[in-house]
């Protein structure tokens, strides 16, 4: 495959007002330069769109610091290899590959071509359709180190958020090591969440969830929290979650809640369970294994939409309105 000099992406030089009042379509902007020795070029086929596409370069310092503009959002993809730089031997032009950026880039994924290490990517298995594979990156990552790395088989495991785009491949994730999964959800997603292979769904809206976890006693093995609240969850985690178990903090509602959590002492009323603020590092083994997972049937993405191109406006629109049930698709090139 030849490498393009023009191509068609969405772009935006402010975030003003919201990343996607600033996007705008152009069909022949500047493609990235040449692969470095540990990159791909890659044309994008499908991109999965993460909250973090838009809340990252919405940060006042970020567009100046991290991206330069103009740029495209986006960090997960599927697409194919247009090129390799000298030390990339796994991978050839024309292969088909899916992964992540990991955080956003000035070439990103809403672009026809983008640039991505070689350690951020993994060949797609057979079988597993474009838009499935998209979605691997940010979430499914994030979902796979927040539990695979502190579980064993037959452990009891509490989700709490399983609805959303981490949470949705959390518990799935924890069904194919076999663990038990205790979820919350609100009331119209408790069957969505057992329909994922959720064991037990604390329906939020209707019980009181830290009220639930202390009346089953210390039977967790492991809990990951997407959300934050209830507040009390993590000081009063001992009554639910064995001795020297981990309480991991992949997402909260606010920044404070990170902060009181980590920083209130457990004599003063604080948890008195190991606290893991979690970070996501980026490794091709595991982005391999979830392919590799989908390919048996194992673990599905939930897709909540799909939008063409042209119409990549509507899908963060539809993004920022924190309802959708899965992930969001745009098919970027045929």
């Amino acid at each position: 495959m030849t490498e393009p000099s023009t191509m068609k992406a969405w772009l935006y030089t402010s975030t003003t007002g919201g990343l996607e009042k600033n996007l705008t379509l152009h069909p022949s902007a500047r493609t990235p330069a040449a692969p470095a020795p540990s990159q791909l070029l890659i044309q994008v086929l499908s991109a999965s769109i993460n909250p973090a596409d838009y809340k990252v370069p919405e940060m006042p310092i970020v567009p100046r610091v991290l991206v330069s503009t103009p740029a495209s959002p986006g960090m997960d993809f599927a697409g194919r290899v247009v090129s390799t730089g000298a030390e990339v031997s796994e991978f050839e032009a024309g292969q088909l590959v899916y992964g992540t950026t990991g955080i956003p880039t000035q070439f990103g994924s809403l672009g026809e071509y983008m640039v991505v290490g070689k350690d951020n990517v993994a060949a797609l298995p057979e079988a597993v359709e474009l838009d499935q594979a998209s979605t691997v990156g940010v979430a499914a990552q994030t979902a796979y180190q927040s539990l695979v790395p502190y579980v064993s088989k037959g452990d009891r495991v509490f989700i709490n958020g399983g609805s959303g785009g981490c949470g949705i491949f959390a518990i799935q994730f924890a069904k194919v090591v076999g663990c038990h999964v205790t979820t919350t959800c609100s009331s119209r997603n408790v069957q969505f969440c057992k329909d994922l292979g959720a064991d037990e769904v604390i329906d939020y809206t209707a019980e009181n969830v830290v009220g639930v976890l202390k009346g089953q006693g210390q039977v967790y093995d492991h809990v990951i929290d997407h959300i934050g609240l209830p507040e009390n969850l993590y000081s009063e985690s001992d009554s639910f979650l064995r001795p020297g178990k981990a309480f991991v903090q992949v997402g909260a509602v606010s920044l404070s809640i990170f902060v009181n959590r980590l920083v209130w002492p457990g004599f003063l009323g604080g948890g008195k369970r190991k606290y893991v603020i979690f970070m996501m590092k980026h490794k091709k083994e595991d982005i391999a294994q979830i392919g590799q997972w989908m390919q048996q049937g194992k673990v599905r993405a939930v897709i909540d939409s799909t939008y063409e191109f042209e119409d990549a406006v509507k899908a963060f629109e539809k993004l920022r309105t924190q309802r959708s049930k899965g992930k969001i698709i745009i098919h970027v090139s045929e």
